[in-house]
């Protein structure tokens, strides 16, 4: 998959069929703020001891241009970024913020409309005085995620797909996504139907003859 952002075409919701339940952060890694557009990108993983957020500044001048920067904080404490860090990402063209932790300046950072996913804001900072890790395996919102793994987080959600799974889950989502295109609803309702009326009698059948054993 050379392009990544072909990613952007398809939601969260588009790849869930297609991914395992560890590939979906859990829902208190959310969008701080609303109406911004799909963050799609190369993972660029980080890993700060609970805390201290030198690692994250760190970070920003290491993760390549395109990239999504994906934070294991440590804590929800003390915030790991704010304003002028998510000014300097996105000048330096990193495309967003996933952070198993939190933030501040939240008003400057939807002004200036960087994407940020975290799990609330907290005005007091950590410090800078502990190394973390740069581009190493990380734990985040549940999830193990590898640098170079593809995040694509959106108002449904974060989800990460391996790399070595990409092309897989691309193109069994992109064939998916132009069926269902292709399909009005009275014919999706149809086919629906029969298949919900089908599973019904199954497990109903299924619990009939348990209960004569």
């Amino acid at each position: 998959m050379n392009d990544l952002r072909t990613f952007s075409e398809f939601s969260t919701c588009n790849y869930a069929d297609f991914l395992s339940p560890t590939a979906f952060m859990d829902r208190g890694i959310n969008n701080l703020w609303s109406g911004g557009p799909r963050l799609v990108g190369p993972a660029f993983t980080v890993k700060c001891e609970p805390g201290d957020n030198l690692m994250m500044h760190a970070a920003i001048y290491e993760a390549p241009r395109g990239s999504v920067v994906v934070l294991d904080a440590g804590d929800d404490k003390f915030a790991v970024a704010g304003g002028n860090v998510c000014a300097v990402a996105k000048q330096r063209g990193i495309a967003g913020f996933i952070i198993d932790g939190v933030i501040r300046d939240i008003a400057e950072i939807r002004d200036m409309e960087f994407p940020v996913y975290a799990r609330g804001v907290v005005p007091k900072p950590g410090k800078k005085a502990k190394l973390g890790e740069l581009g190493g395996s990380v734990t985040c919102g549940g999830i193990t995620v590898q640098t170079g793994d593809i995040v694509v987080a959106d108002e449904d959600g974060v989800v990460i797909i391996a790399w070595d799974e990409a092309v897989r889950v691309f193109e069994q989502t992109r064939k998916k996504v132009e069926q269902e295109r292709n399909q009005s609803l009275e014919e999706w309702q149809g086919t629906h139907s029969r298949k919900i009326r089908e599973l019904v009698s199954e497990l109903r059948a299924r619990s009939q003859a348990g209960a004569l054993l």
